[in-house]
């Protein structure tokens, strides 16, 4: 069973919760504000109710006599229902605000944590932080907030009008209103515990859906599918029960609440029907107080029902600050720029890196790469060649030596600036929901069509583009599958044209592809490499043979380097794999 939060952690979400709140806090205040002038208008209204039925039942009076004071109940009436809809659209507004501004907080310290963070975490876990985390902090914004407010406002500002009428009833109200909060935080350490691990049970679902989703063609295949539907079956079954267990403990909450606020206006009923009986007050200040006495304890109750709100949003943003609290790498040291980066040169000098602390990914590695000159990565799978691109991308840094470009060392250059100077076509490119154009302008945002059809021209893509339905203005969906695997390829080959960047990283670009298809995206390659500086990887053998120097990578360490004909003289793991291809073959 999850540990329930300590005192430490709960106190951080609370003052996290309560410090956000400034985000909006003029929108917050406007709904305290109207929630309160409601509040007088309320007194009024009871004022005057408390009138008309005094001088109905107990004077005699007729209706024309109190019309007046019956018009002016309807005004109030509507005029509450108007402040109503304002401070709801206040609170929801602030809600809004807040959520939007939490959002772009997550996105952008992800965005600074870089892929190394997202490839130890869970997509799902994350999905579920970013959607259903933050959008469990609404209610907490739009509703209990201003109500804690209110509900000290309102019972003091009736409190004012109660205390100079009858005294009495003024003790009571005092005596019985502490009762309401004290039982709901008392009811509410038990809903506590139940939120934080309704949570969990979320974020692992969540996780678990998306890796369903994402495999249901494997499982299908596998014909497991309807096993892992029962395991779905199961899961949602124990969220369902988390979900009633905290469901259970607000009714129990929100009843407790009702009856200890219904005791409270017996009890001043009651009171105040003896002291009628024995003339000791006032008819017409019996009936105001008597229809003030639900509107007392109505804020109070509403902050009861509303604390359920609270105790899930602290639930809530334990994953928030579980982000946010990540240390982000310090980019005191990142000010200098590359000041001719018309050509760039790159250097790793003795570089280590280790994902565990133990086993190094990449141990002692040196070389560089000249201006304009095309070198590829080679080695089996693990032998460090992704971890030298992520180092380089700056995903990561070294945990020894140092890589430089044109002589400053990565750490010392603008991550913003050493990016706009890279061009990166991955393995699986990314296509995204968006016009052909679009996708093809990613990194180039302002380039006009002409410039957008040039570069798919030089990537081999315009002639595919072309016999879409919408040619460039086609839509495609996420992921881009009505594209073949060489068509996506294509496209990212032209964001690189279009991006014009000096260094080009290919990774795996041909990986996958059928011979035709290759064919394509090698020619394509040669094109882009001109003029510029390359670093690629390949698995193909066949694609690096015209680079001018090849790196083979063993276990981390750079086992040989040199040009394809200077490897195949010397028998070693270069020639050892050339043999094993060209056999497979």
């Amino acid at each position: 069973m999850p540990k329930p939060l300590d005192k430490d952690a709960k106190k951080s979400s609370t003052n996290w919760l309560w410090r956000n709140k400034d985000l909006a806090r003029h929108a917050i205040g406007a709904a305290v504000g109207l929630g309160l002038l409601s509040g007088f208008l309320l007194i009024a209204q009871a004022w005057l109710l408390a009138r008309v039925i005094y001088a109905v039942v107990i004077d005699g009076m007729t209706l024309s006599y109190v019309m007046p004071w019956l018009w002016m109940m309807l005004a109030i009436f509507g005029l509450r229902a108007a402040l109503a809809w304002l401070s709801e659209q206040a609170g929801f507004h602030a809600a809004a605000k807040l959520k939007e501004d939490i959002r772009s907080k997550l996105f952008r310290h992800l965005q600074a944590l870089g892929p190394a963070y997202l490839y130890t975490k869970h997509s799902g876990e994350l999905t579920a932080t970013l959607v259903d985390a933050v959008e469990a902090l609404d209610p907490y914004y739009s509703k209990y907030l201003p109500q804690t407010a209110l509900a000290a406002l309102i019972p003091l500002s009736i409190l004012a009008f109660v205390l100079p009428a009858d005294w009495q009833s003024a003790l009571v109200f005092c005596i019985t209103a502490p009762l309401i909060p004290f039982f709901m935080v008392i009811i509410g350490k038990g809903a506590e515990r139940l939120n934080q691990k309704q949570w969990r049970k979320l974020s692992r679902m969540s996780a678990h859906f998306l890796d369903v989703l994402q495999g249901l063609t494997t499982l299908k295949l596998f014909n497991v599918s309807r096993q892992e539907a029962k395991v779905i079956a199961q899961i949602s079954d124990k969220y369902r029960r988390s979900a009633m267990s905290v469901l259970r403990v607000a009714f129990l909450s929100s009843a407790s609440l009702e009856f200890f606020s219904t005791i409270s206006i017996a009890i001043v009923a009651v009171w105040m029907g003896f002291r009628l009986l024995w003339r000791e007050m006032d008819a017409q200040q019996a009936f105001f107080i008597l229809l003030l006495a639900p509107e007392f304890f109505l804020p109070l109750r509403k902050l009861g029902a509303g604390y359920h709100a609270r105790l899930e949003a602290v639930g809530a943003v334990q994953g928030i600050l579980k982000i946010l609290n990540t240390p982000v790498p310090s980019n005191q040291a990142k000010v200098k720029k590359i000041q001719d980066a018309t050509r760039l040169s790159v250097k790793f000098e003795g570089v280590r890196f280790s994902y565990d602390g133990e086993e190094p990914a990449l141990e002692g590695v040196s070389f560089s790469i000249l201006p304009g000159q095309t070198v590829a990565l080679v080695g089996a799978s693990g032998a460090g060649k992704s971890t030298m691109i992520n180092l380089l991308l700056g995903f990561i840094r070294p945990q020894q030596g140092r890589i430089t470009i044109n002589g400053i060392c990565l750490d010392e250059l603008q991550d913003e600036h050493w990016l706009s100077n890279v061009a990166w076509v991955p393995q699986r490119p990314t296509i995204f929901y968006g016009t052909v154009a679009d996708n093809i302008r990613l990194g180039k945002s302002e380039a006009d069509l002409a410039d957008v059809i040039k570069a798919a021209r030089m990537a081999n893509a315009d002639a595919f583009i072309r016999q879409l339905p919408k040619s460039y203005e086609t839509v495609l969906d996420e992921g881009g599958r009505r594209l073949s695997g060489g068509q996506r390829q294509q496209i990212a080959i032209a964001r690189a044209f279009l991006k014009d960047a000096p260094l080009v990283v290919l990774d795996e670009a041909t990986a996958h592809l059928d011979p035709q298809s290759q064919s394509r995206i090698q020619t394509a390659m040669t094109k882009l490499a001109e003029g510029r500086t390359m670093l690629m990887i390949a698995h193909r053998l066949a694609t690096v043979r015209e680079a001018d120097r090849i790196i083979v990578l063993n276990e981390g360490r750079i086992a040989e380097q040199g040009s394809h004909d200077e490897l195949l003289r010397h028998p070693g793991f270069y020639a050892k794999m050339v043999a094993s291809s060209q056999g497979a073959a």
